[in-house]
């Protein structure tokens, strides 16, 4: 399977962009899968969901928000499901996708950190919040995924939050080979170059996959360098409205990117994995 990489479209995030930002971010249940089947076809394996409010857009953690989503999505295609259980409510809603559905993978965050938004025009953040992630909160999303045998993808801002990982490893409540996402954008993170990329994949356990998740400007080029390093992929709205950064060109959905992201790939003498390929890859928990 060295010359596959997993392909990943984050359909719609957790309510920073909206609409006005890119009309084809998904809000309904019908966008949602519609998006998804998209992306199946352009070459993704997975989908990352976030919950949206299906009249104003805002993020949801509602049962009756979330389940048709993730109900469509498996009756109409094979992809795999990442749900997420980030956020800035509390563990209560963020916990609540993973202990009512079974998705094949789930968001896990080790670390806490500043998540900001900041305005270059005005010189100002226009959102300066915490991302609060203690470890205890962790412990319990990592205690349910193990025993719904969900897939947990670490999901690290920093470097400090990759070592939080060895916390889990100890407590048995992360099994190995694992799987992480190293987000590289956010301020308050970590900035995406190459060497920042290369030093968090280097304090993870061998044996792990990983993928960058790069935000905005970075998307693409930490794509190409995880295509060359013998990582995976993750593109779509969520993390990028832009199919052309260079050029203020946005995309047509995340599936626009999924194609650009196939392309990449191939560059490098790659072919995107299936959904079956990708749970043989990431190495995903047997279920009955």
């Amino acid at each position: 399977m060295a010359g596959k990489v997993v392909i990943t479209a984050a359909l719609a995030g957790g309510g920073a962009v909206k609409k006005e930002h890119n009309p084809n971010v998904p809000y309904t249940a019908k966008e949602f899968v519609d998006e998804a089947i998209r992306c199946r076809d352009a070459g993704a394996a997975v989908v990352h969901i976030h919950g949206r409010n299906p009249e104003t857009g805002a993020p949801s953690f509602e049962i009756e928000h979330i389940g048709p989503v993730i109900e469509g999505i498996r009756a109409k295609t094979d992809l795999l499901i990442n749900l997420s259980t980030g956020g800035r409510k509390g563990p209560e809603d963020r916990g609540r996708g993973i202990r009512t559905f079974d998705p094949e993978l789930a968001s896990l965050n080790p670390g806490t950190m500043n998540f900001c938004f900041y305005d270059y025009k005005k010189e100002e953040f226009s959102d300066d919040g915490t991302y609060l992630n203690p470890f205890s909160q962790t412990i319990d999303f990592a205690k349910i995924m193990q025993q719904r045998k969900i897939k947990p993808e670490c999901e690290c801002f920093d470097v400090g939050h990759v070592n939080n990982t060895q916390w889990l490893f100890r407590k048995g409540l992360l099994d190995k080979p694992a799987h992480y996402s190293f987000v590289l954008g956010v301020i308050g993170g970590i900035e995406f170059n190459l060497e920042n990329l290369l030093s968090m994949r280097r304090n993870i356990p061998e044996g792990s996959t990983w993928q960058p998740i790069g935000i905005g400007p970075a998307c693409f080029p930490a794509a190409m360098a995880s295509a060359i390093e013998g990582g995976h992929i993750r593109v779509g709205l969520e993390d990028n409205i832009y199919i052309d950064f260079a050029r203020r060109e946005k995309a047509k959905g995340s599936w626009d990117q999924v194609e650009k992201a196939v392309k990449i790939a191939q560059l490098v003498n790659r072919e995107p994995a299936t959904p079956a390929e990708a749970r043989m890859i990431l190495n995903l928990p047997k279920r009955e």
